[in-house]
């Protein structure tokens, strides 16, 4: 499920530079019994801090750089200490370095603090000054602020105490000689109190953000933000409940690693992690330790959806003794959030779709297991989605695998429907944009073309392909964008709303207080804001997420009015139809050399209204529900949705032509279909009932290409059933190629007859005109005359008025008096530059007289 790619290796990155190094002063010998490497920290910059016990009895303190993949001696000590942590400012400059001390028997009599925290310049190694001899741990972390400064001349330290506060240090520098960075007044450093009375901390580095949690009536969950300008500020809080007292011990996440820390701190009671993406969510994730019914328990609290999950799972296999002390591990990766617990599950947890289990993925047993991670792993959960594996000092970047994800679509007859939704979502979700993998999906649907008991996977391959493309505009487009077909069901299927083992219940949490700059700020903290308080509002509306479908009365009521003559109409039409060219202009741009299929190339009336409706609906509907996006970049969005909906149908079309290989010869329809075409037909009415059930629109020119390889490959009776059941259009681009391209054997005129027959008659009068049949000739020729009698009849008084009554019919006249007074009408037309298409008195007389042959007996059709 998880695909872990090694990114560092403490053995081959570190140890073997140290061991040439060691070399150079003759005691490789020696080697394998004296250096201890250790890992002590990783920085903003990616940059991992380590120490080792040199040969030559001392310890030192080193930086490996994962951009050059080359390693530095930072600082020596002239005896072997215990280094239980670290930090290096930005400018390598200033190392902050805390010692764990161990009284040794003869010096029993005389007080040594546990801990002692050095500040030591090395640019270049001068002066060392004591920060603190206490009897607690102090974790040390240097602040790494964003700035485009080449040189700065200051650093804040971060002094993180076991007795539950923070100090930050002030440390003014100064350049001497060109070339020496030392301290400014060291005697006299200024300090600030960030953080006291709390008993879990978590740096985050990527955002300079410090949360930590106290616990006096209630638990609440605290942040400082730090900034550039050496300032810092609690922005935000959280009520969380927890249990009465969660750490018997300080917590530290982030703040490095202590390899010197006392045996018992070493069992967790509770383990906690906060992860934020830079889109404005927020997650709180804790759980506990097992209890003695082998069931555990975690909760994500999803601070930007105002709500928290507990989930309950039941652990295989018979109770052990250290079951009690099973803790999962939080890993996030984008917007899931893992939650791996070895040997026993892994559960990936969508925090931006959590309405549902079935878009969440939990896998046991096999698939649950991490092979590159011994079952005697020391697993720590890094930022930005990675893991360091403390017992063989690699460090790993997680991201899901989408080989495995695949292979889990595939096998659909051992794996519930809810697992393959949830697999189908992280493949078209998370892992972007890959045209590889899209046509991997595109082809497990060919091959799986029939909708599955509990879902359709058409439907969820348009809705979640569109949401991956626009969900990073705004994390609130989340709450009313459609990302998931299932919603459209009266009921969840019960397939989809369980999962065998795992129960989970939704409870609402307190809401955050935003404090101080937050309320001021962009980015982040704004969104977050904004999201939390909007939750309010999206609780309290029905019908929140825009659905397609609920536009079906809309689209009846349209069809009604493109047949109308009413001027509002055509005003109404002309609205549609700009937003339409809006659409199909930014959908041409992206095709101009893309023609595998034949499609835009006609005006299909019916769907370019549908596109324009569903644009007009869609802005509406995001108008009234986040309005704070304004007018104008709505509009840009909604145009993009749609005509990437109509881009990704295309695709899917292009795929699927590619897939079976047709050509050009797949237009002509004098020929029989083969299989393949077959199956592509298959595939496209699958598509045409996903959208139809959706009222989704289609590409111009979908439905005159699936009544081309429905003549191919239907039956000609059953091409009519299709028909009449709306599964085929009959389109005119369509009908004019089968009237000229089709022969008048008998088979083929009994199909043109019936087509005919289905055509409303405006169409059925131009499509006339391109057939020559006798039949078509006569219908012409009545068409002509009904019409010139009709204009003579109304411009002047005619001998005719008086026989315009049932049971008269000018056909019937003789022929030659019938002739006469049609030459009389033209010559007499009142325009006489209107277009006849090549119809006149002439040709009614042929017309009739083979007509009339034909009935006699005399001439064959």
């Amino acid at each position: 499920m998880l695909q872990l790619s090694a990114t560092f290796d403490l053995q081959q990155d570190v140890v073997s530079s140290i061991f040439k190094k060691e070399a150079t002063v003759g005691r490789t010998e020696e080697y394998s019994g004296i250096v201890d490497t250790r890992i002590l920290n990783i920085e903003r910059d990616g940059g991992v801090l380590y120490s080792w016990k040199g040969a030559t009895g001392t310890t030192r303190i080193g930086k490996y750089d994962p951009n050059t993949r080359q390693n530095k001696l930072l600082y020596t000590f002239d005896k072997q200490v215990c280094v239980s942590s670290c930090s290096l400012n930005k400018e390598e400059t200033l190392l902050a370095v805390s010692l764990a001390q161990r009284t040794r028997t003869e010096e029993r009599l005389r007080p040594v603090s546990k801990c002692l925290t050095l500040l030591i310049e090395i640019h270049p190694i001068n002066n060392t000054k004591v920060l603190k001899a206490v009897d607690c741990r102090v974790r040390v972390q240097f602040i790494h602020p964003d700035t485009e400064r080449d040189s700065v001349l200051e650093s804040h330290l971060l002094l993180v105490a076991e007795d539950g506060y923070v100090e930050q240090l002030h440390v003014m520098l100064v350049r001497q000689e060109g070339y020496r960075v030392v301290m400014l007044n060291p005697e006299c450093l200024a300090k600030d109190r960030v953080a006291e009375e709390f008993s879990w901390v978590q740096w985050d580095s990527q955002t300079q953000r410090l949360f930590y949690l106290t616990h006096r009536e209630k638990a609440v969950l605290k942040c400082v933000q730090f900034y550039h300008d050496q300032n810092c500020e609690t922005l935000f809080e959280l009520e969380l409940e927890l249990p009465s007292n969660p750490f018997t011990c300080m917590r530290f996440v982030n703040l490095g690693f202590d390899h010197h820390q006392e045996t018992q701190h070493e069992r967790e009671e509770m383990r906690m992690l906060v992860i934020t993406n830079k889109t404005g969510s927020m997650c709180v994730c804790y759980s506990q330790p097992a209890c003695a019914n082998q069931e555990i328990t975690y909760t994500i609290v999803l601070v930007h959806r105002g709500c928290s999950k507990t989930f309950s799972v039941a652990l295989d296999g018979t109770p052990s003794p250290c079951s009690t002390d099973l803790l999962p591990l939080f890993i996030p990766i984008g917007y899931y959030v893992v939650v791996y617990l070895a040997g026993h599950f892994l559960h990936c947890i969508n925090t931006r779709q959590q309405e549902l289990l079935c878009h969440s993925l939990f896998l046991s047993g096999v698939d649950a297991e991490l092979g590159v991670l011994g079952s005697d792993s020391v697993v720590l959960s890094l930022p930005e989605s990675s893991l360091l594996d403390l017992n063989t000092g690699r460090m790993y970047t997680v991201d899901l695998n989408p080989s495995f994800l695949m292979d889990l679509l595939h096998c659909s007859h051992s794996r519930p429907d809810a697992q393959r939704l949830a697999a189908l979502h992280c493949l078209l979700l998370y892992m972007g944009p890959n045209a590889a993998l899209q046509l991997k999906i595109i082809d497990w649907i060919c091959d799986n073309v029939m909708p599955f008991d509990t879902f359709d996977q058409i439907q969820e391959f348009i809705l979640a392909s569109l949401y991956r493309i626009i969900y990073k505009k705004c994390l609130s487009l989340d709450e009313v964008l459609p990302y998931s077909s299932v919603f459209e069901k009266k009921k969840v299927p019960e397939g989809l709303d369980l999962v065998p083992g795992v129960t989970c219940t939704t409870e609402l949490h307190a809401e955050p207080v935003f404090k101080g700059k937050a309320r001021r700020l962009q980015g982040y903290w704004e969104e977050l804001q904004w999201s939390t308080e909007k939750m309010k509002y999206f609780e309290a509306v029905p019908n929140l997420r825009y659905r397609a479908s609920q536009s079906l009365s809309d689209w009846t009521k349209l069809l009604t009015t493109l047949k109308s003559e009413n001027k509002k109409a055509s005003n109404y039409l002309r609205h549609i139809e700009e937003n339409t060219k809006q659409v199909l202009s930014m959908v041409d741009s992206w095709n101009l050399d893309q023609k595998v299929v034949p499609l835009f190339q006609e005006q299909d009336s019916q769907q370019r209204a549908l596109i324009g409706l569903m644009v007009d609906k869609l802005r509406e509907h995001l108008n009234r529900h986040l309005p704070r996006l304004g007018k104008k970049k709505i509009d840009v969005l909604v145009v993009n949705y749609v005509a990437k909906l109509l881009e990704l149908i295309r695709r899917m079309l292009q795929s699927v032509w590619l897939k079976y290989k047709l050509g050009p010869l797949v237009l002509c329809l004098k020929q029989q279909g083969s299989s393949a075409e077959w199956a592509v037909f298959h595939v496209m009415c699958r598509i045409l009932e996903a959208t139809n059930t959706l009222c989704l629109p289609l590409p111009p020119g979908y439905h005159t290409l699936l009544s081309v390889l429905g003549v191919r490959c239907l039956p000609r009776h059953t091409f009519l059933q299709y028909v009449d059941h709306g599964v085929l259009q009959l389109t005119e681009t369509f009908v004019s190629r089968l009237m000229t391209d089709l022969d008048n054997n008998d088979a083929n005129e009994e199909l043109k007859f019936s087509i005919l027959k289905r055509l409303p008659e405006p169409m059925e009068q131009r499509i006339c005109h391109l057939w020559d049949h006798p039949i078509s000739s006569a219908c012409i020729s009545r068409d002509y005359v009904r019409g010139l009698l009709e204009k003579h009849a109304k411009t002047k008084g005619s001998m005719f008025m008086e026989r315009d009554e049932p049971g008269f019919r000018p056909e019937f006249l003789p022929l030659t008096f019938l002739t006469k007074i049609l030459l009389d009408v033209e010559d007499r037309a009142l325009n006489p530059f209107e277009e006849q298409e090549n119809v006149d008195a002439r040709f009614v007389e042929e017309t009739a007289l083979k007509q009339t042959l034909i009935l006699l007996g005399f001439q064959d059709k």
